[in-house]
């Protein structure tokens, strides 16, 4: 029988043990051969482990529950050590004058977090590596039937390395299961339980009486078994939700929003800065030498664009980007289309390669814009598409970026036609349901590979 009961403790405990280790190391490191710890160490050990303590208690990174996929786990990782990175690193520089200081902090800093997502993605492997061979597990089985019983099964039988094995299902009625992947009927499964020594017991609501349920929770409660109850929405519902308790109520959120959380905002509105100021300190100024003048000379008009787009929640902000038109009347209705004549030479260069959108990195530092989400439009295409698109202002909920999901997978350029839109929305849709930091950081790298190669599709 797998018990996992002091995982979280080993977690814990290296976690601070390998955090303390890197920093003493470093330390010596610096100072060899004579192997002395810095003066205000004590100083130090007091700084990290209150922040590294604060950091666990935002991110949880300790909680890793049974079934998450190693890209959940690697996410939460990187989540814990960019905001550990960022506290520190915030601690030590805005009071410094009221600290004492710690020494070679950057070494330190980036010799943990190499250290942490080792240890953490190395241990995540090893115990993906040892539920696949039948180590490390729970003994589990299912109780009804259903569609959604039917899935459960195959969840498990799929995924070994969540450390599940199914030992047995039980119901009455075998209408969407073969005879031979039934166990037994229901009254047997209490037995079953017992004498295979079960761990958890998953129990489908589908064509199950409240008696039979109340019943197998009972068993359940008084054998020292975890319980767990199969829903079953299809008809109304088939995505991922999150339930909260109103006292005792259970109230079904029907859409993970993963930047609702606050550590979530805080790690992407520091990615938005730095990377935004990167892009502005190193890029800008070249791009800006070269395409200004060749702007000008182009057409009559200003370097930039600026125009009014729909934010989140509805905020409109002006949008800046560099000038590829002529200037025209028709630049806040008329969205550009292939062979549009009102694009300059120099302007279908800058739309080809979307450097005509390097001064959103303005409006991303300052806050009305992330680097990465869904693409802001126009405040007449945002009013247009409202009304004919299913779920068009969901994404709305999340500020509109630079670069996106749709974007990387070539949904640029004229999106009039209906059913564009509607496939444009659902890779919105996706990327507000399913953020991560580590999802940001893709997008970027992937268009900065379509830029530099030239695999766009934008007019």
């Amino acid at each position: 029988m797998g018990n996992v009961r002091y995982l979280r403790s080993t977690y814990l405990f290296t976690d601070f043990l390998l955090l303390n280790l890197t920093f003493c190391l470093v330390s010596f490191y610096f100072k060899w051969p004579n192997l002395t710890a810095d003066p205000n160490f004590l100083a130090q050990f007091i700084y990290i482990n209150i922040i590294w303590l604060l950091t666990t208690t935002i991110v949880r990174v300790h909680e890793l529950e049974r079934g998450m996929r190693f890209e959940q786990i690697l996410s939460l990782v990187i989540r814990a050590a960019t905001l550990f990175t960022l506290i520190l690193a915030s601690v030590l520089y805005v009071f410094s004058e009221y600290v004492i200081s710690v020494y070679h902090p950057e070494v330190k800093i980036v010799a943990w977090v190499i250290v942490f997502i080792v240890w953490r993605t190395g241990m995540a492997y090893a115990l993906s590596s040892m539920r696949r061979k039948g180590k490390n597990i729970r003994k589990v089985m299912i109780v009804g039937n259903g569609q959604a019983a039917v899935d459960m099964m195959r969840f498990f039988q799929k995924h070994p390395e969540t450390g599940y094995k199914l030992t047995g299902v039980f119901c009455d009625e075998t209408h969407l299961l073969k005879s031979e992947q039934v166990t037994g009927r229901i009254d047997q499964a209490k037995d079953f339980a017992r004498d295979n020594e079960v761990d958890e017991i998953f129990c489908s609501l589908s064509g199950l009486q409240a008696a039979t349920v109340t019943d197998m929770m009972n068993f359940a409660d008084n054998n020292m078994l975890r319980f767990k109850v199969i829903p079953d929405f299809r008809g109304f519902l088939n995505r991922k939700v999150n339930v909260d308790f109103y006292g005792l109520v259970p109230v079904l959120s029907m859409r993970n929003e993963p930047l609702q959380l606050v550590s979530n905002q805080l790690l992407k509105r520091c990615f938005d800065i730095v990377f935004s100021l990167l892009v502005l300190l190193i890029v800008f100024p070249l791009a800006l030498l070269i395409f200004a003048p060749l702007i000008k000379l182009s057409s009559p008009g200003p370097v930039f664009f600026r125009q009014l787009r729909a934010g989140r929640d509805k905020r409109e902000f002006y949008c800046y980007k560099f000038r590829t038109m002529k200037v025209n009347a028709d630049a806040d209705s008329v969205q550009a289309t292939e062979g549009d004549s009102r694009i300059t030479s120099i302007g279908t260069f800058l739309r080809k390669t979307s450097l005509d959108e390097l001064p959103q990195f303005f409006n991303a530092l300052i806050g009305n814009m992330s680097v990465v989400g869904p693409r802001p439009h126009m405040l007449k295409q945002s009013e247009e598409y409202s009304r004919l698109v299913n779920k068009y202002m969901v994404r709305q909920l999340v500020k509109p970026g630079v670069t996106g999901w749709l974007q990387i997978h070539g949904f640029r350029g004229d999106s009039r036609s209906h059913e564009l839109m509607e496939k444009r929305v659902e890779y919105d849709v996706w990327y507000v349901e399913n953020w991560s930091l580590l999802l940001d950081i893709k997008i970027v790298l992937i268009t900065a590979w379509q830029v530099l190669s030239g695999r766009n599709s934008g007019y």
